[in-house]
């Protein structure tokens, strides 16, 4: 279809992070991507992981441009888009692996609070969470053209910034995820992944009494 939308970057960054996400879903059977922009990642991670039943998500404005890529491929295990804000109502199924890409920076703060703190409600306890993109590392930029994207995100909207990955992890942890890989990509990206573990929000105390912990 001619009038379907088209990020190169999608293009671009597809193949690596299909690398990681092969093996981050291997288990995983339902899929929640939050932020599904053209929806050229959707058609070509479904394409190639027939056994995941991947469900599409974004705002309302992009949802023609994601059903445009969805009709055309027409594959089997790829759902009708669902409207999705993060700081509004969430689907009331549960997933057990949720993916995320270039999201983190043109949402503002609070809204990256409310997508991690929704998570818990959304997944299953053995879910998988995998977030693509540009990030910070203890509060530095990791390249020039890292920090240069960044101002270019806040001239447009001041609220827009790479993310420290520290403060990331950080909500990952409160909403009961534990990062397990940090695969660094192609332009400075990164794909983290982290697995939800029940006592990861826990104090201490609780979290002794967790045979995992103890295992670990």
């Amino acid at each position: 279809m001619a009038d379907k939308p088209f990020a190169p970057a999608c293009e671009r960054n597809r193949e690596p992070i299909l690398a990681v996400l092969r093996a981050a879903f291997a288990r995983c059977t339902r899929v929640l991507e939050i932020g599904s922009g053209t929806g050229q990642h959707a058609v070509h991670f479904a394409s190639a992981m027939p056994w995941l039943t991947w469900q599409c998500s974004d705002r309302a404005a992009h949802l023609p441009g994601i059903r445009a890529w969805l009709d055309d491929a027409a594959l089997p295990n790829t759902l009708p888009p669902i409207e999705l804000d993060v700081t509004g109502d969430w689907p009331s199924a549960r997933y057990d692996a949720v993916f995320s890409a270039n999201t983190l920076h043109i949402m503002g703060w609070s809204e990256v609070e409310r997508l991690f703190a929704h998570l818990p409600q959304a997944t299953t306890d053995d879910a998988v969470l995998a977030i693509y993109g540009p990030f910070n590392r203890g509060g530095r930029f990791t390249s020039d053209s890292n920090a240069a994207f960044d101002r270019s995100l806040k001239s447009r909207d001041p609220r827009m910034g790479l993310r420290d990955a520290e403060a990331v992890d950080a909500l990952a942890r409160g909403a009961g995820f534990v990062l397990r890989e940090d695969h660094a990509l192609p332009a400075h990206n990164h794909c983290r992944v982290w697995h939800r573990d029940t006592g990861a929000g826990k104090p201490d105390a609780a979290r002794s009494q967790d045979p995992r912990v103890a295992a670990a």
